[in-house]
């Protein structure tokens, strides 16, 4: 009945993480290397990689989106974050790799305990950020060990059958989804190379280098990215290092009416340029490789860190981006209650699998006529999958929706004016009474951001503990972030603001991030409960000293009412999920088939009803 166009369920390839860590070994012992460090990255530090970039996945077996290994002559360990316990588990051979939770052993930390003194560890200076770089030097230093570029990189000398690098079509954004000029975005930038006293800025974030000229690709799954590099001087024209086999002869001119054009391999002679004319560069902290400052350093530049001016720009959504955001997500909440009502009629029959449920879900999504792309492989959990934060169905681990189950479907779309990102947590059948209660904690938590009122300049740190109190007055919490930043058109996973413990980025009036607290009972059950919500302008207060910012929620689509211990709730969150259902009905009774339209309305029903 349905299909998945935009994502597969095949398991990965065996891992033969044993012959491939000791080919790495023998590697390192011709370079005289005692060992190599290894992160998921690329030469962008994006989460999100090419098949030709996932050494961490071809080395491990680990297929997460974070992860470090480090691999020593007589040792070895693989160091994933609290999202990726199980998974590293599932997936990772235990006799050859040591599992080290992040948040406990960090990977200096480990270093400055295991290596041993006089030897040298290696490094790609491609896939590490400058400031990573000096931290893992330091830890060498620590050990008495010393820290040394490994280049080549030692995977790729012993990796067969490497997948060749993307050639996806580079395809322009148009302005009526951009909603400002590549010329306009170049003379904010410009200004504040000059306020930063830079000569230049290396845009090494492909997602700034595709915000700044408006264009799009599709070199990384699911994110419409073109891979490419770029410099923009403080006077005169930008140059964009990019594959030509990517342009048509259109997007090259129009490309041309703003930039130069140029090949990558054009890219390192030109920083070299800049640094023997004894240019000072900025870089991006986040995503700038530490081989870019070495190259500028080396030919006698200068090169200045901190945060890339293009992020801030790029979160901060203009009013043309916001409205295509409230569009996309009226269309794809359309389609989520299409799929929610269907999955309430066949979920109980016993039947369903997380598969079919992926393949549905897709499918009324393609059923709009504006997808894209997913906005990422959709986590479709049944029972105690629901409890694997980042979980992914394949064939083999396909479980059957049972009923007495709670099944978890995080999802996302991708569609030219908009990215969406929704989660929502259904019982089929009875629920517990447990998961009854652990539910309406987590609305709870959901609630208490969706109606934060909050100072201009608040960062997401400082809102984080709003999702968790309730959970922690239980001995309850999650280990994940509450938010993250969404992109318009671009990834889902977008920085530099975030709601989590980490998130010190003031959170400005235009910013789009998700709201998704949660809590997992490992081997039974998951819940998380995901609304993306607008940075607002918030309410007017006598007296107030600041500006006062809000939220706005985007997402629309029924929070799922039978799992929800109303006397848990007090009056103001009953409140606000009744208005919000009330919303939900409004805006969605009108794009849905008549079927859907009956079951919406039981399904928005203020909780006083029944």
């Amino acid at each position: 009945m349905f299909e998945a166009r935009f994502q597969s369920f095949d398991d990965p390839q065996p891992a033969q993480t044993g012959p491939r860590v000791q080919a790495l070994r023998a590697e390192l012992a011709r370079s005289g290397h005692a060992g190599f460090i290894l992160p998921r990255a690329n030469r962008h530090q994006n989460e999100y990689v090419p098949p030709s970039e996932e050494r961490l996945a071809w080395l491990t077996g680990f297929t997460g989106s974070a992860g470090v290994t480090v691999v020593l002559a007589d040792k070895a360990a693989l160091f994933v974050d609290g999202r990726y316990t199980l998974q590293a588990r599932d997936q990772v051979d235990a006799t050859v790799l040591t599992i080290v939770p992040l948040a406990d052993t960090p990977p200096e930390r480990w270093i400055e305990q295991n290596m041993a003194a006089n030897t040298v560890l290696g490094y790609d200076p491609w896939l590490h950020t400058a400031e990573g770089a000096e931290r893992l030097a330091r830890a060498c230093a620590t050990a008495g060990a010393t820290l040394s570029p490994a280049e080549p990189n030692p995977i790729d000398a012993i990796w067969t059958g490497r997948p060749a690098p993307p050639l996806g079509p580079v395809v322009l954004h148009d302005l009526r989804f951009a909603g400002e000029a590549t010329s306009a975005k170049l003379d904010k930038i410009r200004a504040e190379i000059t306020s930063l006293r830079a000569d230049a800025l290396v845009i090494s974030d492909p997602h700034a280098v595709a915000w700044t000229f408006n264009i799009r690709g599709a070199d990384v799954a699911h994110t419409p990215l073109p891979l490419a590099f770029a410099i923009v001087p403080k006077e005169g024209r930008p140059a964009l290092y990019i594959e030509g086999g990517k342009l048509t002869n259109a997007v090259r001119q129009k490309l041309e009416e703003a930039t130069e054009v140029r090949e990558p391999s054009a890219f390192i002679s030109d920083l070299k340029t800049l640094g023997s004319a004894q240019r000072t560069i900025r870089l991006d902290q986040a995503t700038g490789a530490d081989a870019l400052s070495r190259i500028i350093n080396d030919a006698g530049g200068k090169v200045t860190r901190g945060l890339d001016p293009i992020a801030m720009m790029k979160a901060v959504k203009n009013p043309v981006e916001i409205e295509g955001a409230r569009a996309a997500h009226m269309r794809d909440g359309a389609a989520v209650t299409r799929f929610l009502a269907w999955l309430d009629r066949e979920a109980p029959k016993g039947q369903l699998t997380e598969i079919g449920a992926v393949e549905a879900l897709e499918s009324f999504r393609r059923d709009t006529g504006l997808l894209k792309d997913v906005s990422f492989p959709s986590i479709s959990g049944a029972g105690p999958d629901g409890a694997i934060v980042h979980y992914r169905v394949t064939r083999s681990t396909n479980r059957t929706i049972a009923p007495g189950e709670l099944f978890l479907i995080d999802s996302g779309g991708q569609y030219e004016d908009g990215t969406t990102d929704i989660t929502r947590t259904v019982a089929v059948g009875q629920p517990t009474p447990e998961m009854r209660e652990r539910f309406t904690l987590v609305l709870k938590g959901h609630i208490a951001i969706a109606r934060a009122v909050f100072p201009d300049g608040t960062a997401g740190a400082q809102l984080d503990p709003f999702a968790r109190q309730a959970l922690w007055a239980h001995g309850l919490d999650f280990e994940h972030g509450t938010g993250h930043g969404v992109g318009s058109y671009l990834s889902v996973h977008e920085g530099p603001a975030r709601i989590s413990k980490l998130g010190n980025t003031a959170l400005k009036r235009g910013m789009i991030l998700s709201n998704e607290p949660g809590y997992y009972k490992a081997g039974e059950y998951g819940i998380r409960i995901e609304n993306l919500v607008l940075v607002v302008e918030g309410p007017k207060i006598a007296g107030a000293e600041k500006p006062l910012n809000a939220f706005e929620t985007l997402t629309f689509a029924p929070i799922d009412r039978r799992l929800i211990e109303q006397g848990l709730l007090d009056a103001g969150e009953v409140s606000w999920l009744d208005a919000y259902h009330a919303r939900v009905a409004q805006t969605l009774g009108p794009l849905v088939d008549d079927a859907t339209k009956v079951w919406l309305a039981a399904a928005t029903r203020p909780l006083g009803q029944g």
